[in-house]
């Protein structure tokens, strides 16, 4: 099982990651509302948008990464840690339902320029500075983000890593459509807004398919069967390795082994070796946290097979 030294790590990496975040993005909110309003740039607007858009989910994801935290209970004897991968869900529906949105506003101010119904108008120097300093800020933002993600095998912390590299690209092409605007072409603003907004469903695309992965049990079948096989390979008294199930719990996961062993041994000798099992499989591979071990004499043409990803409710051993 996971330990509590192990939750509490990953609660307060998590909550440290998204309360950073959260203050980044109220700020740059406010910053990129300003200047968008004082330099009139649309591109700028919609980034503002999505700054707002990521304050609403950092708040929903805080939440949810407390929940994730929760030890094991009765109802939920594999602990909560499948939570992250509820929030990467939340992250990615929050980030396609804002690029609709920017999308959508962006190409009908490009449409109304082209058609003549809006005139152009210079957009203010302000609006390309903090645009810049948004390019900076979310560079940083998303290489520690990332790192603490990937060092915890974390998913929520992944998406908003994601999340922010997204904005980097986002205000990257606000900062080139802004200071295109002000050498003369003022419909490279809008245009550069509708980008904004392509570049954000994109990654909304990639956080959802990654979260959705992780809750449909999708585990990487014929390598996890491999490893398992090598890391049982010198442990004689296992004459067959019938059947390799498992089933993910947020970044772990819970295996089910049925294994043929020598039919005149004991009960206590097959228990003794399926002890030996476990311990070998939660030494050599961190990722899993708890292992059950069914065992029978050899069945006679039963050949191994690969991982089959199912709902477990329980186990011998």
């Amino acid at each position: 099982m996971v330990s509590r030294e192990e939750l509490a790590q990953r609660k307060s990496n998590s909550q440290i990651a998204v309360g950073v975040g959260l203050a980044a993005n109220i700020a740059l909110a406010v910053a990129k509302l300003a200047a968008g309003l004082a330099g009139r740039s649309s591109a700028l607007l919609s980034d503002a948008i999505n700054s707002t858009s990521d304050i609403v989910y950092y708040l929903v994801v805080a939440a949810l990464v407390r929940t994730a935290a929760k030890p094991a209970d009765q109802e939920h004897p594999y602990g909560h840690t499948q939570m992250e991968s509820i929030a990467s869900l939340v992250v990615g529906a929050f980030v396609l339902a804002t690029a609709v949105a920017i999308l959508w506003d962006n190409a009908v101010n490009v449409f109304q320029m082209a058609t003549g119904k809006t005139a152009p108008h210079e957009i203010g120097v302000v609006a390309l500075w903090v645009a810049l300093a948004t390019v900076a800020i979310k560079t940083g933002l998303s290489w520690w983000t990332r790192g603490r993600g990937r060092r915890q095998n974390n998913s929520v912390l992944a998406a908003l890593g994601d999340d922010h590299a997204n904005d980097v690209a986002a205000s990257a092409a606000v900062a080139v459509g802004i200071l295109l605007a002000r050498r003369g072409y003022a419909w490279v603003d809008p245009l550069a807004g509708a980008i904004v907004g392509l570049v954000i469903f994109r990654t909304g695309l990639r956080i959802l398919r990654n979260s959705t992965t992780e809750l449909m049990d999708a585990v990487p079948s014929q390598g996890l069967a491999r490893e398992i096989r090598a890391n049982l390979a010198d442990i004689a008294a296992i004459r067959q390795i019938e059947e390799i199930h498992a089933h993910r719990f947020g970044p772990f996961l819970v295996v089910n082994l049925t294994i043929g062993l020598d039919g005149s041994l004991s009960i206590r000798e097959g228990d003794e070796i399926c002890t030996q099992i476990e311990e070998r499989l939660y030494e050599t591979m961190p990722e899993i946290r708890m292992v059950y071990v069914h065992y029978h004499p050899p069945r006679a043409g039963s050949s191994a097979i690969g991982v089959v990803p199912r709902r477990l409710s329980g186990g011998d051993s």
